[in-house]
């Protein structure tokens, strides 16, 4: 079994109008510090082990389902759950 974090966020070139809100709120409490703000989602899967290898599970999710690629980056992080 795995535990997978995904994580999904807006490509670079790509508006941001929640982060710039965002970064418009924080500015006016007094953190001028802050230069730039992108939101994103993170997921967490659980999978059972079968034929297909996870990275190519994972990747195959991301890119029918859980991603808009036209729009947005996925990264993902694939962890072992080892039960006793």
């Amino acid at each position: 079994m795995y535990k997978v974090k995904v994580y999904i966020t807006l490509r670079e070139n790509v508006l941001d109008p929640q982060g710039a809100a965002v970064k418009s709120s924080l500015h006016s409490m007094a953190y001028e510090g802050v230069s730039e703000v992108r939101i994103g989602k993170y997921m967490e899967l659980t999978i059972d082990k079968s034929e297909q290898s996870i990275e190519e599970t994972v990747a195959e999710m991301c890119e029918r389902l859980l991603a808009n690629t036209v729009i947005e980056d996925y990264r993902y992080e694939i962890e072992e759950v080892v039960t006793l």
